[in-house]
């Protein structure tokens, strides 16, 4: 059995399945964050996933993707850009529009807004779910196919809908502590698939064992 690490800097990791791409050799914006091994999976054009599945997005807001996470086909994030005024009469952006219009361009800028959308490690986005600006999705969490995430997800939460609520946790509070303590997703890179087993279908225990021989 080879003890070659997967290779995290290649844009497609499946032979033979360019629908799925690792985001985090894709990305150009200053504005977004991926880590390794975050993938998109889209049988039209993954590569376009900065531009086609990022809207909206004019800054300086960031969007912070962690590692190992999983996004099925047609997941979108939507950012701060979107917003409109809804302090007047209308919510119509008159100066984008140019001409004279472009002279009360002020009346659009600085809108308020909800900061930077941040998804943790090891999250699972389901086919077409979207995330609205400025939410915070924890590390081990779960986004139900089409769910429409409008407020922040707790790590290792299920969440479904839209707009989505909370339908359980994954784990205890107690176990779901254990998990952060442990971390694996920022284990090297040997040391995680040395576990894979333990990772994916062991218990904390065994996941607290391989943590412990890491320090050792």
């Amino acid at each position: 059995m080879s003890s070659v690490p997967a290779d995290p800097t290649v844009v497609h990791p499946m032979p033979g399945q360019p629908r799925v791409v690792l985001l985090k050799p894709l990305i150009t914006s200053p504005l977004i964050e991926v880590g390794e091994f975050s993938y998109y999976d889209d049988p039209d054009d993954p590569t376009a996933f900065e531009t086609r599945n990022v809207l909206y997005h004019y800054g300086p807001e960031r969007l912070v993707i962690g590692k190992f996470c999983a996004l099925g086909e047609g997941v979108r994030f939507i950012m701060n850009g979107a917003n409109h005024r809804m302090d007047g009469p209308s919510t119509f952006p008159f100066p984008i529009m140019g001409g004279s219009w472009a002279e009360h361009f002020d009346l659009i800028t600085g809108l308020p807004g909800r900061g930077d959308t941040v998804v943790g490690n090891d999250v699972w986005f389901g086919y077409r779910s979207l995330v609205m600006p400025g939410v915070r999705i924890g590390h081990g969490a779960i986004i139900a196919s089409g769910s429409v995430v409008v407020d922040d997800v707790p790590d290792y939460g299920i969440v479904g809908g839209n707009p989505a609520r909370l339908i359980r946790r994954r784990h205890s509070d107690a176990d779901i502590d254990r998990l952060l303590a442990v971390a694996w997703w920022d284990w090297p890179l040997q040391h995680i698939g040395e576990h894979i087993r333990t990772i994916m279908s062991g218990g904390i225990d065994a996941l607290e064992k391989a943590a412990a021989a890491l320090r050792s």
